[in-house]
């Protein structure tokens, strides 16, 4: 403060009496932290006075300056919000899943799951976006490796002993959106545009958005008799293919990113608070899914059926050729593969059915165009 005024007067410029009055009682910024709060500088006390509390809004800068911080890197914290319940924070550059969010992603679940005193965790942020995906530039480790990691991480997070709830805003794109709907719950701010948008660089979903799709849209109405699968099947599909990204949390939940359970707040400034709400709601009784199958799968009658649809797309020109190549891929794997009829499969069978199709595609010398147009122009390329 004191730099700037002084490079304000040796500019010729005005500066308020009681900032200098300020200055000189020997208050050097108008913001302070005092006892884990933050404050700021009252002209009529001439003191410090701690800023109103707004009901139901949780500031995790507040969280930190009182000393909450568990563990840090670079790229992502683990914070004490308070009542037991854990906050997992990505600040890495552009909220990205880079080497720093997995591994303290990984070590929150540890502690969550381990340490009694944890009763539930919350994943979020207060940056501009939620997550936009994997750091495509991070080479630190094997792609094999890397896609095995994220379907473990998502996978640990959906089967955790204790609730996760997922608090997403903002762009929520690729692995944000697999992060997103990898909790037990999902609190989402009104304002979220949420996407499984890997084809735009020549991939497809590999850390569960295509089973996860499946488990939300087509599970729910296979429980029911005499149920048509394949325009539930087709929507899914098309979400993927198309890399259709929602234009608020309502149309998240119409294209099956958000479930009726979860909820969307309207307030972004009070979305992490309820979604430590949430936590502590379902903490009581909480008991993880259960393992089984749980995933409703077309089989070869199914990809058919969509190949058609992929030719349609093509001959009215609004996919490409190698857009077709990858829509080819999506099919089977929310087909579930080789299967020669309809039935019910592990997730795990998708899962391997992502990772399968994304280490053939990231070899491919479109999709390699496709990743490096995006890393140098930050725009989608259709070859």
């Amino acid at each position: 403060m004191a730099e700037t005024v002084e490079k304000m007067e040796a500019q010729g410029l005005k500066v308020a009496d009681w900032v200098k009055e300020m200055l000189d009682s020997g208050f050097e910024t108008f913001y302070a932290v005092k006892d884990g709060r933050r404050h700021y500088y009252d002209i009529s006390q001439k003191d410090y006075l701690p800023i109103p509390e707004r009901p139901n809004v949780i500031l995790i800068r507040d969280l930190k300056a009182a000393g909450r911080e568990i563990e840090a890197n670079p790229s992502a914290s683990l914070i004490d919000m308070g009542d037991g319940v854990l906050l997992l924070e990505f600040h890495s550059k552009m909220n990205t899943l880079d080497r720093g969010v997995m591994d303290m992603w990984r070590r929150s679940l540890e502690r969550l799951n381990s340490e009694p005193e944890w009763v539930g965790m919350v994943i979020g942020s207060q940056a501009e976006n939620f997550c936009v995906g994997a750091d495509l530039s991070d080479t630190s480790t094997g792609i094999e490796e890397r896609v095995d990691e994220m379907q473990q991480m998502v996978m640990a997070t959906r089967y955790s002993k204790k609730p996760v709830v997922t608090a997403p805003y903002g762009r929520v794109l690729g692995g944000g959106a697999e992060v997103a709907m990898s909790g037990a719950r999902m609190v989402a701010s009104a304002e979220t545009y949420m996407g499984q948008v890997e084809v735009g660089v020549g991939l497809v979903p590999a850390g569960g958005g295509c089973k996860e799709l499946l488990r939300r849209v087509v599970t729910p109405v296979m429980r029911f008799e005499n149920v048509d699968p394949l325009p539930f099947v087709g929507h899914v599909f098309q979400v993927i293919a198309l890399a259709k990204v929602s234009e608020s949390a309502h149309m998240a939940r119409k294209l099956g990113f958000l479930t009726e359970a979860d909820r969307i707040v309207v307030n972004p400034d009070q979305v992490i608070a309820e979604a430590k709400r949430e936590a502590l709601n379902l903490a009581p009784t909480y008991r993880p899914p259960i393992r089984r199958k749980n995933i409703y799968v077309l089989g070869e009658p199914g990809k058919a059926a969509l190949r058609s649809l992929v030719y349609g797309l093509v001959q009215a020109g609004w996919a490409t050729e190698y857009e077709a190549f990858l829509a080819e891929r999506i099919a089977n794997i929310i087909c579930g593969g080789p299967l020669t009829g309809p039935q019910w499969v592990d997730e795990q069978v998708i899962l391997d059915l992502e990772k399968e199709a994304f280490l053939e595609l990231i070899q491919q010398p479109k999709t390699l165009e496709r990743i490096m147009h995006m890393l140098q122009t930050g725009k989608p390329l259709r070859n």
